[in-house]
């Protein structure tokens, strides 16, 4: 059986390969993310810039497309790293997005100076807007 520790590493580490690979020539801020789906598959994500910069891409929302293009329809975990000097959580559009594809239990995961901290969709979208209202 495979531990809560050695899945957090293996999501930091697929996070931490993706943030490589982001491109963000303007801010110099990058991000990585990996999400674990309801089949224990992971799919990862990093931010890609545009000079015009409404048109950039988010890490979560990178990783959740190509979650979907994979066949995965829920967030269990997801994991964030960055190049920011301090605990960086996914901004108002990339929660709105998590949402989505979570459920009470999913954990976003945040690793910063060698820790994880996690929250729930709750705690970072309280009183949120979801499918549910479209029903």
């Amino acid at each position: 059986m495979i531990t809560k520790d050695a899945i957090e590493k293996r999501l930091i580490e697929q996070a931490e390969a993706a943030m490589e690979k982001a491109h963000a020539p303007y801010s110099g801020f990058s991000v990585g993310a990996a999400i674990m789906d309801e089949n224990q598959q992971i799919h990862q994500g990093c931010n890609v810039e545009n000079a015009a910069y409404p048109l950039g891409v988010c890490a979560e929302g990178s990783a959740i497309s190509n979650m979907v293009l994979s066949g995965g329809k829920e967030i269990k975990k997801i994991m964030l790293v960055s190049t920011g000097e301090q605990l960086v959580t996914p901004c108002g559009g990339c929660r709105q997005k998590i949402k989505e594809f979570s459920n009470p239990e999913t954990e976003i995961i945040v690793y910063h100076d060698n820790k994880t901290t996690v929250f729930s969709m709750e705690d970072l979208l309280p009183h949120s807007f979801s499918k549910e209202f479209l029903k």
